[in-house]
C-alpha cells in the first residue's frame, strides 16, 4: 500500500477501536478513489456515504455489495433519478418535494427506498435540512409514500470548535427522533440517528447517535 492508504486503514482501525457496540462508523468518501475507499473497506468499514451522486457512481459499481452506500449531500431533484439507482439510503431528504422525487421514482424501480431526514438543527440559513418547526410536516407527508421507508434522523449541527457547543443541537435531535418514534406512524421505523463528524463524534453519541462519521 502507498503511504496514503496506509493512514487511511490506520486511521478507520484507529476510530473503530473507539466507537462502542451498536454505532456505526459511516466513513464519509468524498473525494476519494476507488481504491482509497476499497482500503477503508477492508481495514472494517462497512458503511460508506457520498456527497455527490456523479462521484458516487463509478464507486458503487466498481465495489457493489461489499459495503452498504449512504447519500449524505444535498440531493438536488434532477439527480434522483440516478441516486436511487446506487444508493442503500438516503440521508439527506429535506423536502416534501425531494421526497416526492423519491418516492416516484422509486415506484417505477419497484424498490423501496431507506431513508433519513436532515434537521437543520442549527437553523442556519446557509445550510440545507428541514426547519425543526415544519418536521411534522414533512413527516406525514413521508407516511403517505409508499416507496420510502422513513428509518430516523440526521444533523450536522453548526460547527463548533469544541465539540461540546453542538450537544444542545445533538439533544434536541434526539428529542425530536424520540417524539416521533413514540407515534408509531405508518411507513416509519425511527431505528437510526445520525450525527456527528470527527471532532464531535463522541458527543453525537453520548446524546444517542448511533451513526457517526
Amino acid at each position: 500500500m502507498d503511504s496514503k492508504s496506509v493512514q487511511i486503514a490506520e486511521a478507520v482501525k484507529r476510530l473503530l477501536k473507539t466507537i462502542p457496540p451498536g454505532v456505526t462508523l459511516l466513513a464519509a468518501a468524498k473525494g476519494q478513489s476507488i481504491e482509497e475507499v476499497e482500503v477503508a473497506i477492508h481495514a472494517g468499514v462497512s458503511h460508506v456515504g457520498h456527497n455527490f451522486v456523479q462521484e458516487a457512481k463509478p464507486v458503487i459499481e466498481a465495489l457493489g455489495d461489499r459495503a452498504t452506500w449512504h447519500m449524505i449531500g444535498h440531493l438536488q431533484r434532477n439527480k434522483v433519478a440516478a441516486a436511487v439507482r446506487i444508493f442503500d439510503m438516503i440521508e439527506t431528504i429535506d423536502s416534501v418535494k425531494l421526497a416526492e422525487a423519491i418516492d416516484q421514482r422509486c415506484a417505477r424501480l419497484g424498490r423501496t427506498m431507506s431513508a433519513l431526514i436532515e434537521i437543520n438543527s442549527g437553523r442556519e440559513p446557509a445550510k440545507t435540512g428541514v426547519m425543526p418547526g415544519e418536521l411534522d410536516d414533512l413527516v406525514l407527508a413521508i407516511t403517505q409514500m409508499e416507496h420510502i421507508h422513513l428509518m430516523g434522523l440526521m444533523t450536522m449541527g453548526p460547527r463548533f470548535g469544541d465539540p461540546e457547543d453542538a450537544r444542545p443541537f445533538f439533544k434536541a435531535t434526539r428529542e425530536a427522533f424520540e417524539r416521533l418514534a413514540a407515534l408509531q406512524l405508518e411507513n416509519i421505523s425511527m431505528r437510526y440517528l445520525s450525527m456527528g463528524m470527527t471532532n464531535s463524534y463522541q458527543v453525537a453519541i453520548e446524546e444517542g447517535a448511533n451513526i457517526v462519521r
